[in-house]
Order: C-alpha cells, then structure tokens, then sequence
C-alpha cells in the first residue's frame, strides 16, 4: 500500500489517502518516485478546466527508482533510476513507425484498467497516464528513460515534462535553425527550457515575452538575447526593432492564453512560424485573420510534449546537463513533502514557482 494526493471534486484541496497498486504486467514496470515535479497542466486537470473524470490522481513529472518489472520488460531491470513520462507508445502503429511517438494511436492494457485503487477496491484514475502525487507508479515501460548516476533525481524529474516539452517545442517541433530570430512568449518552467532549446540551436536572436519583470531577469540568466514586456512597452515594436524591422521567424507560445497567442501572431516575419504549445482551458478561442496568414506565408503548428522521443531526447537531455550546457537545478524554486502539496500548488497558482517538487525519499 501506497500513499497518494487523490483529487475528488475539481477544485478542492488535495487529500492523502492510502491506495493499493496492481501488480505490473508483461511491459509495465512499477517506480518507487523520489520527486514529482507540479505543473500547470496538473492545476488545469484538478480545476476541471480540460474535463477528466473523478476519483483522481495527477501528477506526471517524476523521477524514481524501479522496483518491480513485467516479464517482458527487456530494457529495465530493478534498481535503475528513471525519469517517468506521461508518453505511452507501442513503437509499431503508424504514428510511431514516423517518429511521431507522442501521437501513438495503440490502445494499452494500462489505459482500460487502470493501475490504482483504493483499500476499499474503489477504482482512482491514474491521470495522465501517470499519477505521479504519488509514493510509487506503475506505468508502462515505453514511459520511462534510464538516467546516470551524475543526474540528481530532483533535477530529473524536470526532464519529463516541462524541459522535454519546451525545448522540443524549439529543436524538434518548429523549423528553427541557426539562423533563426525565436521570440518564447512566457517565461515560466516550459519557457525557460525553450529558451534553452533555442540557444542550444545557436539561434540568431532569442527573445523573451512575459508580463513580470522577475522572469525576464531569470531569462536572461537562461540564454536569452533580449526581453519585452507587453505591460510597459509596445511589444510588436520591440520586437520589429531588434529583428531589423522584420519580426522574428518563430514565435514560441508556451502560456496557455488566447490573447498571448493572438498578439504572437503580430511578432512574425512574413514566412515565419507560430508554435502553440501552452494550452487554454477547454472551449477558448483564437481570432485569426486568415487572409493575413496567408498573404504573409505564416504557418501555425502545435508541439505536445516537444514532439519528443524519450529514449531518445531524456539521455541527450541529461547529458548535456551533466557537461553544464542545461539548466535544471535553477528551475527548482522549493521542495515540500506529499503531506503539504496543497500549499505547493498554492504557490504554483501565485506565480511564485518555476517549479515546485514533492520529494517522497
């Protein structure tokens, strides 16, 4: 029996209960976590706002050490340390069989009877394929990435969501290259690591766009060339100014806010790129003047999940933080034990957080 943060009516406070976890099966494997990591899309499920079902648990940016594994898992044994994902993919379907494994389109065991329940045999959903406010998963072995020793697990848990999500959003999702003028509009967890996923590209310019001042600063710190501030200065001007009157080839938009994502719009170069990545709750939307898309060549994407491959794109990612090229420890704001995650959350929706981690050993 394990302890869990279960979530029983949107919007209240989390409560720590006792639950019990299927044994794995042939390809699952179960992690005894070390930290899980809070992010927005864990508020944003637990508000209701992107629908979902009752009882449950979030949570699905986590790191731990494997303690059971299915028959058929060839990849893991016990005792590695691993990052652990929300990406469940079979490797075979025709999504994956393209590279695009976030989209895998297989229909696993895990996804019809889920891993949790409580004492009472009462089923809790383990959202977002994960679950991870939670001492321990069990989750299907595709999701998980061997990390070194070199790599504390605190600073891995970031590599499964937020730092594979925004930086991916940059290096695999758009079209940017070297030569490219990137504007990341906000700043938080997801926008610092594309920040970081545009300077490892060496882009030409990388310009931060945020509301608060305080982010700005840090995203200096994190690579980027310049900064805007919507609230105090006339954004599109800015930006047409350090870009040589031209606007940037890719904009970046990593909060889930309709109005961020319409004046991105505005920042672009003709030919340029808009990718969305931050989502909005359920049912908002975007005004877009199609005849200026067009006229312009602009071109609108979606990245979910950075586009990422995590066999492949967690060790690149931990091994450039072990050579000093990545930033994680600098995204943790604070730690906090699973027993006080409502005020971890709390101080997620003040603003007061890039990321804040529940520690469980």
């Amino acid at each position: 029996m394990v302890r869990a943060a279960v979530c029983r009516v949107f919007g209240e406070p989390l409560s720590i209960e006792e639950i019990f976890l299927a044994d794995p099966g042939p390809h699952d494997v179960r992690v005894d976590l070390v930290a899980c990591a809070i992010c927005h899309s864990d508020i944003h499920y637990a508000r209701g706002e992107w629908g979902g079902e009752l009882p449950a648990i979030y949570g699905h940016e986590a790191s731990g050490i494997v303690s059971v594994i299915g028959n058929e898992v060839s990849d893991f044994s016990v005792g590695d340390r691993v990052v652990v994902t929300l990406i469940r993919s079979c490797g075979e379907c025709h999504y994956c069989s393209t590279g695009d494994r976030v989209n895998c389109e297989t229909q696993f065991d895990l996804d019809h009877s889920g891993p949790v329940t409580t004492p009472e045999g009462e089923s809790v959903l383990a959202a977002m394929r994960t679950g991870a406010f939670a001492e321990a998963v069990v989750v299907h072995d595709s999701q998980i990435a061997s990390v070194p020793d070199s790599v504390p697990l605190n600073e891995a848990a970031l590599l499964a969501c937020g730092v594979i999500t925004g930086h991916g959003a940059v290096v695999n999702t758009s079209s940017a290259t070297e030569a490219s003028s990137i504007a990341v509009i906000g700043v938080g967890g997801v926008g610092l690591n594309a920040i970081q996923g545009a300077v490892s590209l060496g882009a030409r310019e990388v310009i931060a766009v945020d509301l608060a001042p305080d982010k700005l600063r840090v995203a200096m710190e994190f690579g980027a060339t310049a900064t805007v501030n919507p609230a105090r200065e006339d954004a599109v001007r800015c930006i047409r100014d350090l870009t040589d009157g031209r606007g940037v080839s890719h904009a970046i938009v990593t909060v889930g806010d309709v109005s961020a994502l319409e004046g991105a719009l505005g920042y672009l170069a003709p030919g340029g790129q808009l990718v969305i990545v931050g989502m909005p709750a359920a049912g908002a939307f975007a005004s877009i003047d199609p005849s200026n898309v067009a006229a312009l060549g602009l071109s609108i994407v979606g990245s979910k999940m950075g586009s990422s491959i995590v066999t492949r794109d967690v060790p690149a990612l931990a091994d450039r933080f072990v050579d000093g090229d990545l930033k994680l420890s600098e995204l943790i704001t604070s730690t906090y034990p699973l027993d006080e995650i409502n005020e971890a959350i709390a101080a997620v929706e003040r603003g007061e957080a890039l990321r804040n981690l529940i520690v469980f050993h």
